[in-house]
């Protein structure tokens, strides 16, 4: 009994160190060589796909959710289309009430009187939610979509992903004026809408000791965005 107890509590030391390790992996890496531009080519078994467009209310543009569909396979040895290839999902967002989620590569928007389709970004993006901004289109006409999406491999393990930081973009509901609003190098915390004042507040994290990591030795910093403008201005400002 006590035999089975020792390794049972081994094991669990070795669980809980490899849990810390993966805390404790940097979400960024800092040097000069200028290597997180450098993104590895996509998987070979990665399949890129989109979703069936979506259309927000009272827009007039459609949204293409495009993303890649990771087939997994019995053997090694096994093809794409065989009867080895187990439990394929086609779906590769999700839609809420005016808001798009998943690990997307890209959003294409097309006109609803257009046969055009052009990409929300032409360089490599992670997209987790896509926001469409309904109370604030009621109110100023401004139809704005808020993004949140990892931009760069700042961990620089050649790939951008959920390991990377995460950052916050705007656009119009077209696509277009696609704008990053968060500073480079520092972690979207949240963000939030007050609808009686057209603001769009939002926290981010500075890693001030540069250790690669965010904690609570690091600055946060509070800034807000007038939508009701037509030129997105950010502004900080400090509650504390």
């Amino acid at each position: 009994m006590k035999k089975i107890l020792y390794i049972y509590s081994a094991l669990v030391v070795i669980f809980l160190t490899g849990c810390r390790d993966e805390v404790k992996k940097p979400k960024v890496i800092y040097d000069t060589s200028n290597k997180s531009g450098v993104v590895t080519k996509n998987d070979s078994t990665q399949i890129e796909i989109a979703d069936l467009p979506i259309q927000m209310e009272g827009t007039s543009y459609l949204i293409h959710p495009v993303g890649d569909l990771r087939v997994f396979e019995k053997g090694s040895k096994a093809r794409y289309g065989s009867s080895s290839v187990n439990d394929v999902s086609f779906t590769i967002s999700n839609l809420g009430e005016y808001e798009i989620t998943g690990y997307l590569q890209n959003l294409k928007f097309q006109k609803v009187d257009s046969d055009s389709i052009r990409p929300l970004s032409d360089k490599p993006v992670l997209i987790l939610t896509a926001t469409y901004l309904k109370t604030v289109a009621d109110r100023t006409q401004n139809q704005v979509m808020v993004y949140t999406l990892t931009d760069s491999d700042t961990n620089k393990d050649g790939k951008i992903d959920t390991g990377d930081i995460k950052t916050l973009y705007l656009s119009d509901i077209s696509g277009e004026n696609f704008t990053k609003v968060s500073t480079d190098l520092e972690e979207l915390v949240d963000w939030n809408l007050i609808e009686s004042k057209n603001r769009l507040y939002f926290r981010t994290i500075e890693d001030t000791n540069q250790n690669g990591q965010f904690d609570k030795n690091d600055v946060l910093h509070y800034n807000y965005i007038d939508l009701g403008l037509n030129k997105w201005e950010i502004k900080n400002y400090k509650p504390i």
